[in-house]
């Protein structure tokens, strides 16, 4: 190891050698033997002493620029990345230009660009590329970073509006945490720590609750998930039921880094299992982001047939819990660099990540790309300065409501050691998410006897007639949450085999309604009496004709007949107290009529199905208030 190391260094300060002039500038005698000296030191493999030797000669003549230069190559072939800098600085300060110094040129271009010294970066580049240098690699890297600089310049000059804190104790309190994340409700806080960076030092997944408004103390997430092996990069469901991270180097992983998932019931977590061989492959695999349901995951890999060296990947949950071969997201998103660390938004609409390989203020910034109507994704966004610079940028969450957004940032601590901490910050407009989102949230109890219940609750979107998030009740509590996204009119549907189905309404299409919700939901056991409201079906005003979006509610119910064969129903309308008593007495029974015929005329039995109307005889509350009428204006069915 030794010897390979020892190796490498004599070829790098070998290598820099044949870049300075060979003559070494200096009319000082003492300077000039100072300088052989330290050339026999460095054949003689005694690096220190080659360079106490070289900065013994500047001593003699501060203007002896090759010296500076010999200096910069050994340090920088030590690692002394600050002396190279400025030994490389001052050396070419004093020299002429000169195409044999194209190395140190571009050495120097280098360290200014660590340091975000665009336009300093920019001019060594260009007398790098004056030279007419034959090394192409390097060659086509410097135009690449000319172009960087271009763009980064432009973005510093026109800022974004954004000011960020470090979170307040008792968060923070590690050396290193970053991948944070929030629950839908934004109450539960998870990220992944370290101790320090040493090797025993491990990653583990930590939560914090926001209780009488502020967050606790962290703490481990569960002792059925905390290892000695490590464990970090977490996702987490909206509803806080389904956590998926990262493990390494475990007895049952496919490689040294796979995703493992773990369900919470009550307040316990399951032991987590690996993904499997479907999802998980011989490379690296990472990173995971979950969308709100948790039945689409998004996660970093550098397996085969990706676009680059990482890249992003997609899989989905089948209605039987396995999931299905991931897919690649595609050139749009992907580049032949990194593309890395995926945060899709709860609304699903916005996927944030970080990439070295689309045009950016260098190392890994930070980008943001939406979903288009045909389910593609739009070429990503940089989201600039003063969040993206010269350095590599972590992770960044943005919350449902795209009020607040979290991420994590290195901070320089003791020479050599570095923290990273957690900050937050208030979302500018520019990095919003497409669409915002609230949530529902409530439990699900046995109408008779008031016991939580284990259901399957489903949102749809009711103008598309399709299924956007499914969850389970947790069976302990009873206790649910689904997203809701702005734009969009809901049905959400709550079953339990031997009961009736609960369904409910939100009307979203204004931004202005886009309020959380807190909803118990009752369900009734299938026996004779029983009767629940179908709350997403829809008629125009003194209409009987059924709308379009009435579809989703009633093909859950032919299902539910389906299921409950020997079951038979009455399907009755009713009405408020607005208009003639007559009227309404025949509105509700044509609009009970019109529910029968299309369930009739999709397989239900008609001996199985009956109607009624009870025009306004029968309201639910009194007819005082727009609100009330609107509640009294209903179609039941009810078991016989």
């Amino acid at each position: 190891m030794y010897k390979a190391l020892l190796l490498t260094l004599l070829l790098t300060i070998s290598t820099f050698n044949l870049g300075v002039a060979q003559q070494s500038g200096t009319r000082s005698a003492k300077a000039e033997r100072l300088y052989q000296k330290a050339e026999e030191y460095v054949r003689g493999r005694d690096f220190n002493r080659a360079l106490q030797a070289l900065s013994q000669a500047v001593e003699k003549d501060p203007q002896f620029a090759d010296a500076y230069l010999r200096a910069a190559g050994l340090h920088k072939a030590m690692g002394n990345k600050n002396a190279a800098f400025e030994n490389l600085q001052r050396g070419l300060q004093l020299a002429p230009y000169s195409p044999a110094y194209a190395n140190q040129y571009f050495d120097l271009a280098e360290l200014h660009f660590d340091r975000g010294e665009y336009q300093a970066a920019k001019e060594n580049y260009e007398r790098f590329l004056q030279a007419k240098p034959r090394n192409e690699k390097l060659v086509h890297w410097a135009k690449d970073q000319l172009k960087t600089i271009t763009f980064a310049q432009q973005a510093m000059r026109q800022p974004v509006n954004f000011k960020a804190e470090a979170m307040p104790a008792p968060l923070n309190r590690f050396q290193l945490q970053y991948f944070p994340y929030t629950t839908a409700d934004q109450r539960s806080f998870i990220f992944t720590a370290r101790s320090g960076s040493r090797p025993e030092h491990d990653e583990n997944i930590y939560l914090s609750e926001w209780k009488n408004g502020s967050w606790q103390a962290p703490a481990s997430i569960s002792e059925n998930i905390n290892s000695p092996a490590n464990e970090g990069a977490a996702t987490i469901s909206g509803d806080g039921k389904t956590l998926v991270f990262t493990s390494c180097n475990r007895p049952d992983s496919q490689s040294d880094c796979d995703l493992y998932i773990s369900f919470r019931t009550g307040d316990t977590w399951s032991k987590p299992r690996s993904m499997g061989d479907t999802v998980n492959s011989k490379s690296w695999d990472s990173q995971p982001s979950l969308s709100a349901d948790g039945r689409t995951l998004y996660f970093t890999s550098t397996r085969g047939g990706g676009v680059g060296k990482e890249d992003i990947w997609v899989t989905y949950r089948n209605e039987d819990d396995s999931w299905q071969k991931p897919v690649n997201l595609g050139a749009t998103v992907n580049s032949t660099g990194r593309d890395m660390a995926p945060s899709i938004h709860v609304s699903g609409s916005t996927l944030y990540f970080v990439s070295d390989g689309h045009l950016g203020l260098g190392g890994l910034d930070v980008f943001k790309t939406s979903r288009l109507a045909n389910s593609s994704w739009a070429a990503p966004e940089n989201l600039g300065y003063p969040l993206n610079t010269q350095a590599d940028e972590g992770s960044l969450f943005i919350t449902p409501d795209n009020e607040t957004g979290y991420y994590s940032r290195t901070e320089s601590m003791d020479p050599g050691a570095v923290s990273i901490k957690l900050y937050r910050f208030a979302v500018p407009e520019a990095w919003r998410s497409a669409l915002k989102s609230t949530y529902a949230q409530g439990r699900v109890f046995d109408a008779g006897t008031k016991k939580p219940l284990a259901a399957q609750v489903q949102l749809y979107d009711l103008g598309a007639d399709s299924l956007v998030q499914q969850v389970r009740s947790d069976k302990v509590s009873g206790e649910y949450t689904v997203v809701l996204t702005e734009g969009k009119q809901y049905g959400l549907y709550v079953s339990a085999p031997g009961y009736l189905t609960n369904s409910l309404s939100f009307d979203y299409r204004s931004a202005r309604q886009l309020t959380p919700v807190a909803l118990d939901v009752y369900l009734d056991p299938i026996k004779a009496g029983a009767a629940m409201v179908l709350r997403n079906l829809f008629f125009d005003t003194g209409k009987y004709a059924l709308e379009p979006k009435s579809e989703t509610e009633l093909n859950k119910l032919i299902r539910f007949m389906q299921q409950n064969k020997n079951l038979k129903v009455e399907i009755a309308g009713h009405t408020d107290d607005v208009g003639p008593e007559q009227d309404n007495q025949v509105l509700s029974e044509k609009r009970a009529r019109s529910v029968v015929e299309y369930l009739t005329s999709h397989g239900i039995a008609k001996d199985r199905i009956r109607y009624k109307g009870y025009g306004e005889s029968k309201p639910v509350v009194p007819n005082t208030s727009d609100e009330n009428r609107q509640q009294n204006r209903r179609i039941e069915m009810r078991v016989l």
